[in-house]
């Protein structure tokens, strides 16, 4: 029987960071499985992945739903092949005063950012743990670190991320699993940022902002590295970034 190839697990494989992780690791050789809510918008993704020799599955799933979690961590197990690397790339980024935030809007920030993390990090560690061997990665931003004015809720969920990486790296490294957390404090070039915030640029330097195969780049870095020297925390951010 041929052995099956190792699995990275990308959730929240969006149009950008989490589309070029996905592609990224599906280059080193892993099956990648790719989810997000709408799975229909993976196909592009699992086609352009296909058609480069690679392999690839788009599936939907909903970070915050419990039950979804762990029936991706399982199908992944019994139909794909044995996970190596997790990634958790779910977003949430929105802006909005404190007199503004409903307690509804609060709780789903918190619950897309940082709930999501938790079910997918405890079901990655759950699979990696019996063969002591694997990575998990978690997608930070400047919020991880730092709430801005408008910004309460983001930035609450994701400090809170950042925390329960910590925790979980500090537990899980004794059992050879690398956990990791990388704060993107830079703007990424997609199309939102061209048209809204770098649009009314006449002039702009090279390389002012991030590319999301730069940071795919990272995170193999991260995967590869031996654990006599392993990273917990990452940051990346273009050269024309103050901070």
């Amino acid at each position: 029987m041929t052995e099956k190839q190792e699995v990275a697990l990308v959730v929240g494989a969006g149009d950008a960071i989490g589309s070029a992780i996905a592609r990224r690791f599906a280059e080193e050789g892993y099956t990648v499985v790719a989810v997000r809510r709408n799975g229909d918008k993976l196909q592009s993704l699992v086609s352009e992945i296909e058609a480069a020799g690679g392999n690839a599955h788009g599936w939907s799933v909903d970070a915050r739903d419990e039950e979804a979690i762990i029936a991706l961590f399982a199908r992944i197990e019994s139909e794909v092949g044995p996970l190596a690397v997790t990634v958790f790339n779910v977003g949430a980024n929105v802006p909005m005063k404190i007199l503004e935030t409903s307690s509804r809007k609060f709780s789903k920030i918190w619950e897309m950012a940082c709930f999501g993390g938790f079910l997918t990090g405890r079901e990655a560690a759950k699979t990696m743990l019996p063969r002591g061997k694997g990575t998990i990665i978690f997608t930070g931003a400047t919020a991880s670190v730092r709430g801005a004015a408008g910004f309460a809720a983001f930035a609450s969920a994701k400090h809170g991320l950042r925390a329960l990486a910590q925790s979980m790296a500090r537990e899980l490294a004794p059992e050879n699993i690398h956990v990791a957390h990388v704060v993107i404090d830079a703007a990424v070039d997609t199309q939102w940022i061209r048209e809204n915030l770098l649009a009314h640029k006449q002039e702009r330097p090279a390389d002012d902002i991030v590319q999301p195969s730069s940071i795919a780049e990272a995170y193999v870095q991260l995967h590869r590295q031996p654990r006599d020297a392993w990273t917990f925390e990452m940051d990346l951010r273009p050269w024309v970034e103050t901070w």
